[in-house]
């Protein structure tokens, strides 16, 4: 497997990792401690100085006129769920009481997130989504520092982050009040936790090969508390308490950071590595992936927990008998709970229960079926005698057309290469995609799929830092491999430019307005 280190910022070099599913190296001991350590990285600062650079790119363009366009002072779209929920949240510290709504049906730390921006500025657009584009600039800045720890690359990290900022659909949801955007930063937060620990684990183990400990158990070593797999589970545990979609990234992530345990052991030769990973990770990553996310979750109810008004909050004793062993706050939030679950299960497709924008999974990858947010047809401001506003949620065509051909690749690169880089993107992106086809008859939304953007990124960095190529590839294929990169990004962010308008509202004429619309589905 080819783990790409950089000299500098622009010279990319393999330094021989072994695969973390491949061959176990010689017995030699210091080769097998040099193949689980992580390859060499560049100066800290000068990362941290391209990092924040991009980030801050990232939020400029993210919070640029933040609270246009509303409905004449009012949210639009499904801000109208979100928002006075959130004021909601702010009035009584916490939670909602208003059943009158009845679509109060997820977790409650979205909201509070939103009720932070709305007491900082006030209910407008810039209050109400203050924090998804906090969200969403977050995310920019993970991305880079996950690129760069997979990549060992500052130019292909700084890449990774200019792809996510060029987003359509990144951009669009960071500056919604929505939920999205909260959801997508603690997921993509908790596989940033993750990937830590793979480095920190595989570090661990090259001690205890290098002393000559590493076989003292045909299990392998314990391997000492794991504080950035811990950190992952709080983080699982927020995505939950924003929607409950996060639960599938535990599921995936868990099996993940097992089998990481589990290839580590064997990198450093430990005689029954997969037994051992279960003997000695497996309930600890229970611990961490399952408890600490469940304990972190029921933590995001904190306020309703401590109400007297909230929705079903005193059930026990009138919808329920007070008849159980079981706490009754607890039972109160399972009967609330099984109230909302029921919602989403009946929130389906029928001739009499259609959206005119929903749109199934298999159309998420490409884009195929973007959202109309907003639309104005009497504007004024660009210049023609008849102008029109229009929001479409839609992801930026040069990246995700491509979108099949880059998880075939990472397939391919897992499958024959054993790269783990890959598979951990794959695994980040089917955690987002996959689980929703369990029922196809929901009524479903492109922007479910905002959690897939930011691994659809990093598959197309890694893929990006294959075309770059080597140090070892001579100043012919080096050039070659920066002027193909350097086009394809510039294709990219051209083509974020061009959709700029329908991202963010701006007068255009009836004419650019259709020009927008590339495909018949985009109607």
């Amino acid at each position: 497997m080819s783990l790409i280190a950089p000299q500098s910022a622009d010279d990319v070099v393999a330094p021989g990792e072994v695969p973390a599913a491949g061959p176990p190296p010689g017995n030699d001991r210091e080769s097998r401690a040099r193949s689980l350590e992580p390859g060499p990285v560049s100066a800290p600062l000068r990362g941290w100085l391209i990092t924040l650079a991009v980030a801050l790119v990232g939020g400029v363009v993210r919070f640029w006129n933040l609270g246009f366009p509303t409905d004449k002072g009012t949210p639009i779209f499904d801000e109208k769920h979100y928002v006075p929920q959130a004021a909601q949240v702010l009035r009584n510290g916490g939670y909602e009481d208003n059943a009158g709504y009845e679509l109060i049906v997820h977790p409650p730390l979205g909201k509070q997130l939103i009720a932070i921006g709305e007491w900082l500025f006030g209910y407008d657009g810039v209050g109400w989504r203050f924090a998804s584009a906090v969200a969403g600039t977050l995310t920019i800045l993970l991305v880079v520092r996950i690129a760069r720890r997979l990549t060992r690359s500052d130019l292909i990290a700084a890449i990774a982050g200019v792809l996510l900022i060029a987003d359509g659909l990144s951009h669009v949801q960071s500056r919604m009040g929505m939920l999205d955007a909260a959801q997508a930063f603690f997921v993509v937060a908790a596989f940033a936790c993750l990937v830590v620990d793979r480095d920190q684990v595989r570090a661990r183990l090259a001690v205890a090969v290098r002393e000559g400990w590493v076989t003292d158990s045909p299990y392998g070593p314990w391997l000492g508390f794991r504080w950035w797999r811990f950190a992952g589970g709080i983080s699982l545990g927020l995505a939950c308490g924003v929607k409950w979609s996060g639960l599938w990234y535990i599921a995936f992530f868990g099996v993940m950071s097992v089998l990481w345990s589990a290839t580590a052991r064997r990198a450093a030769g430990v005689e029954r590595p997969w037994l051992g990973s279960f003997a000695k990770d497996l309930l600890p990553s229970l611990f961490a992936l399952l408890v600490v996310p469940l304990v972190v979750y029921l933590a995001t109810w904190w306020s309703w927990f401590a109400s007297e008004t909230a929705i079903d909050r005193h059930v026990v004793g009138s919808k329920l008998p007070d008849d159980s062993w079981v706490p009754d706050p607890l039972r109160a939030l399972w009967y609330y709970s099984s109230n909302v679950f029921e919602f989403h299960t009946n929130l389906v497709t029928s001739a009499t229960n259609q959206h005119p924008w929903e749109s199934k999974p298999w159309t998420w990858p490409m884009g195929l079926r973007p959202m109309l947010y907003y639309f104005e047809g009497a504007v004024t401001g660009c210049g023609a005698a008849t102008c029109v506003g229009a929001i479409m949620l839609v992801g930026t065509p040069a990246m995700y057309w491509l979108a099949f051909p880059v998880l075939a690749w990472a397939l391919w690169q897992a499958i024959s290469r054993l790269d783990w880089r890959y598979a951990a993107v794959l695994v980040g992106y089917g955690a987002g995609f996959l689980p929703w086809f369990i029922n196809v008859d929901r009524q479903m939304y492109l922007f479910y799929a905002l959690p897939m953007a930011p691994f659809l990124v990093l598959g197309i960095a890694l893929a990006l830092g294959e075309v770059l190529g080597r140090a070892s590839d001579g100043p012919e294929r080096r050039g070659t491999g920066r002027l193909a990169v350097a086009l394809y990004v510039g294709l990219v962010v051209a083509n974020f430019v061009w959709l700029w308008p329908i991202l963010n509202g701006n007068p255009i004429t009836p004419e650019l307005w259709d020009a927008q619309k590339w495909l018949p589905s985009w109607n």
